[in-house]
């Protein structure tokens, strides 16, 4: 564009068509953060991997993709966010093919480490990009169309890869990117208009690297850290040690130097100040109840897993729902509203889910299912709307980039903690429970009892201990699930500290009708 200022209604055709192109990036890479999950055990095998090395492959790509995120907004102002936006696009869409044609380990590794490296800018640059071709009155409209994205790749990647794998190979994990990123490279070079380019922006590389090497550790002891022990591993200590010192340097830096790596006018910003908050607190739940309601459909319950990935689709139809309805309710809504009203209804749906057995039947797991996917709806587009209501053009591919790093971060935090917990809680229930698994129980001497599990038998004794091994996890994941749930009403009167919403949309409203092009 010619300026900072100028402005254009943008045509309904072009902007409909980069819509499209920004969902399918997103899509892509929201999908590729689950995807490939399901799939490890069979790339174990064809790859000639260990269970430490096979692990990298997940590991690989969200340490890129969360290191690579923290320099999106300076890439975008310096070089073009169109011309970012397209080779970013196209490297993603190579590496994934590259992924499907890997041929060993470490191929799989380096070909994982340049999809996270060129996918990090894919969710930010499609959501800046969405802010920028909708009117100010149509933001919210907007951030539905885009959430509907972030949301539902991670909820739809586990099933989708298990029907892949199970009805083709693990391969098409990979090649199923390929169309999507055809269509997007080739519509963002026909449709989209470039943004103004700063080439007088200098590059903060001692920021960067501190910055980096602090993600970068943090996500490799929380990844890792299950694997090893945790604060029993010599290595874990010491990757929290680099990431609490790399840290530091960072914020001394940033506050010392005259062009720090991020720009702290973002956090002068009260809504996005209190956007970055919330954003953090969804990071957490969402992944953390993800994480948690395959291996309960699995390891308790006993489906399989293409049916276990059907039931956890059903929280995405919830979030579609609630995305289609939610950007019109704030036009009638305060945002603080929606956004208290979806995460008690969240709240609710994780006490119900405290009350699960391994007899759980699927009716109740796909409605308490839909409930939740429904409050995360109603917290999300809300959630996006207000971080940029009152936030200046030219921080908004800063603001974006800032938020996708947290959501990142938090996600991998929130995974890390209801993992840990939920496998030192199946310990410590199943060391309470054994102990009354003996010949003096009475309950076990009850002649309707003794003739199923007679502890004088192999069988009887290995049936007890199956018993035992189900319940204590049932009441461990009761444990986790309430644990999150505790989180979330904690954090729910961070909500009042969002302003009036509905006042700032009317008063944008009032103002110049067309989207605005840096």
């Amino acid at each position: 564009m010619s300026g900072p200022n100028a402005s254009l209604m943008v045509p309904g055709l072009r902007r409909n068509m980069v819509t499209i192109c920004a969902m399918t990036a997103t899509i892509m890479q929201a999908l590729d953060t689950t995807i490939a999950n399901v799939a490890l055990p069979y790339m174990q095998g064809t790859l000639s991997a260990s269970q430490d090395q096979i692990n990298w492959v997940l590991t690989s790509y969200i340490v890129a993709a969360a290191i690579m995120t923290a320099p999106v907004g300076w890439i975008a102002n310096r070089f073009g966010r169109k011309r970012i936006f397209i080779i970013c696009s196209a490297g993603f869409t190579m590496a994934s093919v590259l992924c499907g044609l890997a041929q060993d380990i470490n191929q799989m590794v380096l070909f994982r480490l340049l999809q996270g490296v060129f996918g990090a800018a894919l969710v930010p640059l499609s959501q800046s990009v969405m802010l920028d071709y909708y009117t100010l009155q149509e933001r919210a409209k907007a951030m539905s169309i885009w959430g509907m994205g972030v949301m539902m790749g991670p909820i739809m990647g586990p099933s989708l890869g298990a029907w892949l794998t199970e009805t083709y190979s693990w391969h098409w994990v990979f090649f199923v990117n390929l169309p999507f990123g055809v269509i997007t490279v080739l519509g963002l070079i026909i449709f989209m208009d470039e943004t103004r380019k700063d080439i007088s922006l200098k590059f903060d590389w001692f920021g960067f690297a501190a910055l980096a090497i602090a993600i970068g550790s943090l996500q490799l002891a929380l990844d890792r850290g299950e694997q090893l022990g945790w604060l029993e591993s010599n290595e874990i200590i010491a990757e929290f040690i680099v990431s609490a010192v790399a840290f530091y340097f960072f914020v001394a830096h940033s506050f010392t130097t005259s062009t720090p790596f991020i720009r702290f006018a973002l956090f002068k910003d009260r809504n996005f100040v209190t956007g970055c908050m919330f954003m953090i607190v969804m990071g957490l739940v969402l992944f953390s109840t993800m994480a948690l309601a395959s291996p309960y459909m699995q390891n308790v319950i006993g489906y399989p897993i293409i049916t276990a990935g059907l039931l956890l689709a059903s929280r995405g139809f919830g979030t579609f729902f609630a995305m289609m309805l939610v950007g019109r309710m704030m036009r009638y809504f305060e945002a603080r509203t929606l956004i208290i009203s979806g995460l008690t209804l969240t709240a609710g749906s994780l006490y119900q889910m405290t009350g699960w057995t391994d007899l759980t039947q699927v009716p109740e797991i796909v409605t308490v299912s839909v409930i939740q996917g429904f409050g995360f709806g109603l917290v999300f587009v809300p959630l996006s709307t207000v971080a940029f209501l009152t936030l200046s053009n030219e921080l908004r591919t800063d603001g974006t980039a800032m938020l996708t790093l947290m959501r990142n971060v938090a996600s991998s935090v929130g995974i890390s903690v209801v993992i840990a917990e939920l496998t030192q809680g199946t310990r410590r229930t199943y060391a309470i429970l054994s102990e009354y698994i003996n010949p003096f129980n009475h309950a076990l001497q009850m002649p309707s009892v003794s003739g199923m599990i007679n502890l004088s038998t192999d069988a009887g004794r290995a049936m007890a201990d199956r018993m035992v091994s189900v319940q204590a996890q049932i009441i461990a994941f009761a444990h986790d699930y309430m644990l999150v749930m505790i989180f979330i009403l904690c954090t729910i009167p961070l909500a009042l500290l969002i302003g009036s919403t509905k006042a700032t949309l009317r008063k944008q409203a009032a103002g110049p009708e067309h989207a605005v092009m840096e």
